[in-house]
């Protein structure tokens, strides 16, 4: 019976370019010269900081850029918080990856109301759907790709 997986994964090789490209970028920045500026990663996320809330901002805008050059959805990144310490504003990102379980109802909810000839199923992670002919698993990527959700999603582990 075919079958395809919907997850949401990030490349993190991808994400570390991504991350060094926005560090160059902000080297080459006339209007960031001898100022306090930082794009660090870690395991979790990204943080930035800056001096200035409008600096903080741009920070997140170069950011964001790097991220859609490297093709990384930057729904991905979820703002975990802000702080002020010292003299710096900081904004940490967690790079989200998995779907949640509310957010695998909601996928599933959204396959069953458009009434297509699949059924979906929540797996961990990720959501299976299945269904008799491949053009029913299309319609219901097509579905998928047009619904705002809040989390980007791929599909993989197409069967036939």
């Amino acid at each position: 019976m075919p079958s395809f997986d919907i997850v949401s994964e990030i490349d993190m090789h991808e994400v570390t370019n991504a991350v060094d490209k926005a560090r160059k970028d902000l080297g080459n920045r006339w209007d960031f010269k001898n100022v306090d500026a930082h794009i660090e990663q870690d395991d979790k996320g990204v943080t930035v900081s800056a001096e200035q809330e409008f600096q903080l901002e741009q920070l997140i805008e170069i950011l964001r850029m790097a991220f859609a050059s490297r093709k990384i959805d930057t729904r991905a990144l979820s703002e975990s918080g802000e702080s002020k310490s010292g003299k710096l504003m900081k904004q940490h990102f967690v790079l989200k990856q998995g779907i949640e379980t509310d957010m695998a109802k909601k996928i599933v909810k959204l396959i069953k109301d458009a009434k297509l000839k699949v059924q979906a199923s929540i797996q961990g992670d990720k959501v299976r759907v299945t269904g008799k002919k491949r053009d029913d698993l299309q319609a219901a990527m097509a579905l998928l790709r047009e619904a705002e959700l809040d989390v980007p999603l791929q599909f993989n582990n197409f069967r036939d």
